[in-house]
């Protein structure tokens, strides 16, 4: 008898085989309680396994599983819908739904070449918007997301990220400087009457969470205006409480998108996505151009509902805040003083720790010690019973993504276990 066997290629990137979960903590086969502080990549954003969202897709299951929302429309996706708009931006009231992340940016590019009539994409470096072969085309965050089965899509252009750590600036000569590479863009590669958006996360997330300063995306959203073109935000990780704001780009003061892309937190596990805008541009989509068997599926949309509630109902969002800044204080006061760090940062609950050099390019001894080391604290996390994850374009990162649900003696517990993960590590 032939058997099977998951892909090679397929890497945990922690050796937890779940048994059950709860809140903020995994409960292994192992017999260990470990406490999560990955959220599934920032994606069980009301904890594992909320009563209220338990209870919602249950009851759904015996309801209707799959209503197929072009051929019927069921209660959860219309419920949803309402919930949602609550938290848009005034004037954006239109919304399309798929499954994934990925689907939902295709969606969204898809949306504003035809909306606009122009061709041309222009996206940051080091945002990640997913793995398919368009999103992928759209990624920088790096190589391993588009390697190897190119060609990739055309129309495609990417323009320096404000990175004051890297580029060794202040932020302000960060943002001056990216804004003025984006307006090279423009007059050596892209016609402005081609561009048809530029697509952004507020804060990055593979590509090291790092937050875009509000000044830099005044400047593209004054931009886009100016040339006819759309200013599309992708929300997929940073959206729905994550960085203590509904949206990541609220921290850009009357910032107002024309397309928000959202995915991961918005159902707590359950897979579905989504785009966003007004009704005037979703309506320039062409018939047939919008659809998918599986997209804006009855129990993810239950539990969509029951997320958005649950967010509402516990101050979630103000939590995220609160909890990140005790995280964020916790890790640079146990941090300070260690030489192979070299940034502590977040917004919210998206923290990150890098290691190395910043300005070291990839390959050179200087990145290979960063990675090492990164990868050997996330290991040593493991060891404290302690879940994180890696991230950046060259793996020189840790990021720390608890749900939005934590509590502060959580957070204590997660800064204590990961500065003994650190000098475990730095100390030999």
């Amino acid at each position: 008898m032939s058997s099977a066997s998951l892909s090679p290629v397929l890497k945990q990137a922690t050796p937890v085989v779940v048994d059950h979960a709860s809140g903020s903590w995994i409960h292994g086969t192992d017999g260990r309680r470990y406490l999560d502080f990955t959220t599934g990549i920032g994606v069980t954003s009301t904890g594992h396994c909320h009563p209220d969202v338990v209870a919602a897709a249950q009851e759904q299951c015996a309801k209707i599983i799959h209503a197929q929302y072009t051929t019927v429309m069921h209660q959860p996706l219309l419920r949803l819908t309402e919930k949602l708009g609550e938290h848009l931006p005034d004037g954006i009231d239109s919304v399309f739904y798929a499954n994934s992340g990925s689907e939902a940016v295709e969606a969204a590019v898809r949306l504003a070449r035809m909306a606009t009539r122009r061709q041309y994409i222009v996206t940051v470096q080091r945002g990640f918007h997913g793995r398919t072969v368009a999103a992928a085309s759209l990624t920088s965050a790096g190589t391993k997301f588009s390697a190897g089965f190119g060609p990739l899509m055309a129309g495609v252009a990417t323009t320096p990220f404000p990175d004051a750590l890297r580029l060794g600036l202040s932020e302000d000569e960060a943002v001056d400087y990216a804004l003025k590479e984006f307006d090279y863009l423009l007059g050596t590669r892209i016609h402005p009457d081609e561009l048809a958006a530029v697509l952004i996360e507020p804060v990055l997330g593979d590509g090291g969470y790092l937050a875009v300063p509000p000044a830099y995306l005044a400047g593209l959203r004054e931009r886009t205006r100016r040339h006819g073109a759309l200013l599309v935000l992708d929300e997929v990780q940073a959206g729905v409480g994550r960085t203590g704001r509904f949206w990541g780009h609220q921290h850009t003061d009357g910032l107002v998108p024309d397309v928000i892309i959202t995915a991961k937190g918005i159902a707590s596990g359950f897979p579905i996505s989504a785009i966003a805008a007004p009704e005037a541009i979703m309506a320039k989509a062409w018939p047939g151009s919008q659809g998918g068997t599986y997209g804006g599926n009855a129990v993810a949309a239950a539990a969509g509902v029951a997320t958005l509630e649950v967010i509402e109902r516990e101050g979630l969002v103000e939590n995220a805040r609160v909890r990140g800044a005790q995280l964020l204080d916790g890790l640079r006061a146990g941090l300070d003083g260690v030489d192979e760090i070299c940034d502590i940062r977040g917004t919210g609950l998206m923290l990150a720790v890098e290691f190395g050099d910043p300005m070291a390019n990839a390959g050179s001894p200087d990145s290979a010690e960063a990675v090492r080391l990164a990868g050997a604290v996330q290991r040593a996390c493991i060891d404290e019973d302690l879940l994180t994850l890696t991230c950046g374009p060259i793996g020189a990162i840790v990021r720390i993504i608890p749900p939005l649900t934590v509590t502060a003696d959580e957070v204590a517990t997660g800064t204590e276990r990961f500065i003994r993960a650190v000098e475990r590590v730095v100390g030999g």
